[in-house]
């Protein structure tokens, strides 16, 4: 359903993220019998699913027999006591990665969940929830993958997919005009350009220069959103609407009923809870 990174695009995240783990040597799992062994991994909340290609990936570093078996899959919703993936493999190989396999799956799942509750806030008023680039350093790509499988929207995977001038960028330029023109001339053709605005005079501007694709409504208030988006409306322009800033669930709604196309929400990987899942050995 989902379409998730290849595995080389973060197994050495993986190999970094046990090496941490285990330090000069897990004690606890040398001082048991390494033997077959059947492991089911089970939800313990409602959630939404994100990460279990991660999950056998993470498994498959330490355990060279595992047999994986997927009882669910990513962007999936699961209640309490769901049997999500079962596994064959050694005990030690299990137990060796238990640890970096739950902590990755629990934080991509919450990730999805959060996602699909602001989605669902929003269902109906046309708007996409959108994310950020405020992730975890060695994890954007698939925090990222997980606020697909929540049914968000990706906005920049890297610095390079588009240009976003924001207001540290607009002050060095020396305003919109400069900054724009200047983007165009570096940027190549098919880079969108997006310039964030924190009033309705910055949005006047964007609206007069026809190489702005869209534009990022920084903390506006309801009422100004309304008006941009009727300026917007007025002016012939198809370029896309970002709200920002103070995006919460409570408020999410009011936010896309002003007529924005996009909620970009830092939270969804930045303060998003973890999920609950747990491993049992049989």
């Amino acid at each position: 359903m989902f379409h998730p990174p290849h595995p080389e695009t973060y197994r050495d995240q993986l190999r970094a993220f046990l090496r941490e783990d285990w330090g000069t040597q897990d004690w606890s799992t040398s001082a048991v019998p390494d033997r077959p062994m059947t492991a089911r991994v089970v939800a313990k909340g409602d959630l939404v699913l994100a990460g279990l290609p991660m999950a056998v990936e993470a498994l498959r570093l330490t355990c060279s027999n595992l047999n994986a078996d997927l009882a669910r899959h990513d962007g999936q919703r699961v209640g309490p006591g769901t049997e999500v993936m079962r596994l064959r493999g050694s005990s030690h190989g299990i137990l060796l990665a238990e640890r970096v396999m739950l902590n990755l799956l629990q934080r991509l799942s919450g990730t999805a969940t959060l996602t699909r509750k602001f989605v669902d806030a929003i269902e109906g008023t046309g708007a996409r929830v959108l994310d950020t680039r405020k992730t975890t350093p060695g994890l954007k790509l698939l925090e990222k993958y997980a606020v697909r499988c929540g049914g968000g929207v990706n906005h920049r995977l890297t610095l390079g997919d588009g240009v976003l001038l924001k207001e540290n960028h607009l002050a060095a330029a020396g305003g919109v005009r400069a900054a724009v023109e200047a983007a165009r001339r570096a940027a190549p053709n098919l880079v969108k350009i997006e310039v964030e605005v924190e009033n309705l005079g910055q949005l006047k501007a964007c609206l007069d220069l026809p190489d702005v694709d869209g534009v990022l409504l920084d903390n506006m208030s309801i009422e100004q959103m309304r008006e941009a988006v009727a300026l917007r409306d007025r002016s012939g322009r198809r370029l896309f609407l970002e709200a920002s800033g103070n995006i919460t669930l409570e408020r999410a709604r009011s936010v896309a009923g002003t007529g924005v196309d996009f909620l970009s929400v830092g939270a969804l990987t930045h303060s998003a809870p973890a999920a609950d899942l747990s491993l049992r050995m049989d």
